[in-house]
């Protein structure tokens, strides 16, 4: 029975009770405690612990019910948060709420211990916004790119990632956003950024930005692949030489630059781009004689090996001694 149908029945019986006695004995009732008199009606002394138990009953009622009501408040409240602590896991970001009951707070302990992920299958929910977190995320996954505002990703996360390289490829232009601001990106996001324009965009384009990246020797080497292929507008030689000697290039990393470069650049060009890496680094040398080998440069090369032991730059020796016996090799027929 509800505390209005309580209150409302209890009212209609004492008012039964009251009538009744009244009609009964309507005199009054005189009660003496030592020199203590009260007079009252007959009914009144009747109705007065009806009246008491009443009231005092509706204020056991009324404690308790308010009791109960914050208890199931705070399950409503905890069942509302478990779904966004739980979406916070699904989002990889760090959850910090807290929980009025006990069970509930236990069982977010537990799944916060939990990597939850989204399978291919589909999900539905009677939680409307979690369906939608949930749907997400397999855009995400799938190679869609997501809003930022409507997930607010940790962007720390392998979520936030895989979105940011989605947004890249959906938007090239955005991957020179991030080179343009490279210090603020992590490497990785930065180094598929660097790939996704040296892919999509002109040389004339890479030069403005490849200087704000921190390149490796495959972000290099794919340089200079794009660069062979856009040698009207592509790096000068001083460029070259800067890259090669931050990235410490052995000897055979200079021999495998001139065979890349030997067939595009005019011969006076690829002259003076080794002849500059040479005089910079002694590691070069081989390269360089190499590329005078190509050229025919025959004087040059004996020029240089004299200042050499015989047993050092065996494989242009012995080219150099092919010639003189009229066998004409060149140095992909000798390991150099």
């Amino acid at each position: 029975m509800g505390l209005k149908k309580y209150i409302g029945f209890s009212l209609l019986l004492i008012m039964v009770v009251g009538l009744y006695v009244y009609s009964v004995e309507s005199g009054d009732y005189n009660v003496t405690i030592l020199d203590y008199s009260l007079v009252l009606p007959t009914v009144a002394w009747i109705l007065t612990p009806i009246v008491l138990l009443f009231i005092f009953t509706v204020l056991h009622l009324m404690f308790y019910g308010s009791v109960n009501y914050c208890k199931n408040r705070g399950f409503i409240k905890d069942e509302t948060t478990i779904i966004e602590t739980l979406k916070n896991i699904l989002l990889e970001k760090n959850d910090k709420r807290k929980f009025k009951t006990a069970g509930y707070k236990n069982v977010a302990g537990i799944l916060k211990q939990f990597k939850i992920d989204v399978n291919d299958s589909a999900f539905t929910s009677t939680n409307e916004s979690l369906n939608e977190v949930v749907s997400q995320i397999k855009d995400i996954k799938a190679g869609k790119f997501v809003s930022e505002k409507s997930l607010k990703l940790d962007s720390s996360s392998s979520l936030a990632r895989q979105n940011l390289i989605n947004k890249m490829n959906e938007q090239v232009d955005y991957s020179l956003d991030i080179l343009k601001k490279a210090n603020q990106y992590p490497a990785d996001i930065v180094r598929f950024a660097f790939f996704n324009v040296l892919e999509n965009k002109t040389m004339t384009t890479v030069k403005k930005v490849y200087t704000n990246v921190v390149l490796d020797r495959e972000m290099a080497y794919k340089l200079f692949l794009k660069d062979i292929d856009n040698t009207e507008f592509g790096l000068s030689k001083e460029e070259i030489l800067k890259i090669t000697k931050s990235l410490n290039y052995s000897k055979e990393e200079y021999l495998l630059l001139a065979k890349l470069y030997k067939d595009v650049l005019t011969p006076d060009k690829l002259l003076e781009l080794f002849e500059l890496i040479c005089e910079d680094n002694d590691l070069a040398t081989s390269a360089y004689l190499y590329v005078l080998c190509e050229l025919e440069m025959i004087e040059k090369v004996r020029d240089i090996l004299s200042g050499y032991n015989d047993d050092e730059m065996l494989p242009f020796r012995a080219l150099l001694d092919l010639k003189e016996a009229g066998k004409h090799y060149s140095l992909t027929d000798i390991s150099i």
